[in-house]
């Protein structure tokens, strides 16, 4: 029985912690296939991953210049993904979000992320913007002229993985040794970069703000889920509470 074709009433989020990048594909192909056949809600997962570079389905080989052992002597691993988008980085003090979510217009989606990041850093007085009526490459969340959220999608079935990553305290350097979003002269930032110190409550409070903006950009209620399997979020859950 097609219980539920549309978005459902709230949406739920899990605060997953540190997941390596493959183990967080796993996680995402299980639980877009629970929204897909309706047993689970639209879902925001939140996490850091270890380091590692991901390459979209638009990536180059110069994008990663310096070759792949230069990268694994420096801890770095390299995953190829079904995304959009070109190579990225990811780090811990970096948040991810991964919206597995029923969706009917993509650039939609896309947008409603950015502004659901544009406004959480406006609550730490940073002013922050999209650049999306300047090309695909240009997608994602910039301060001026600097990056620091990035945003690929996939959709599959009308079901979204993949999702956005904002440089939260991350370390930047690694950005530097590829062509980040295959743009050659972008230079990346984060919050505790433009505000010149880490911010208050670090990571953990930031991503509590990050849910609370992307519930409202969807003007849907939050719902708080526990870290626990996945078929935990096919039963019933706790109560919804406004974003």
């Amino acid at each position: 029985m097609n219980r539920d074709r549309q978005p459902t009433a709230y949406i739920s989020v899990r605060h997953l912690g540190m997941i390596p990048y493959r183990d967080a594909l796993a996680i995402q192909a299980e639980s877009q296939a629970g929204r897909q056949a309706d047993e689970q809600p639209d879902t925001l997962l939140l996490l850091e991953h270890p380091r590692v570079y991901t390459r979209g389905r638009r990536a180059a080989d110069n994008e990663l210049s310096l070759g792949e052992g230069f990268y694994r002597a420096h801890g770095i691993e390299i995953v190829p993904t079904d995304r959009g988008g070109k190579v990225t980085y990811h780090g811990p003090g970096q948040l991810v979000g991964y919206p597995i979510m029923r969706i009917s217009d993509i650039g939609a989606h896309l947008r409603k992320m950015e502004a659901a990041i544009i406004a959480a850093l406006a609550e730490y007085g940073i002013e922050a913007r999209s650049r999306c009526d300047e090309g695909i490459d240009y997608t994602g969340v910039w301060v001026a002229d600097r990056k620091i959220a990035s945003i690929g999608v996939h959709v599959s079935r009308g079901v979204s993985t993949h999702g956005f990553a904002v440089n939260v305290t991350n370390d930047l350097t690694p950005f530097t040794w590829i062509v980040p979003c295959g743009l050659a002269d972008v230079k990346m930032t984060s919050v505790a970069c433009e505000l010149g110190h880490e911010p208050d409550g670090g990571l953990d409070t930031f991503s509590e703000l990050v849910a609370q903006c992307f519930c409202t950009a969807h003007g849907r209620p939050l719902l708080a889920a526990s870290p626990e399997s996945i078929s935990g979020l096919r039963s019933a859950g706790p109560t919804p509470v406004s974003a």
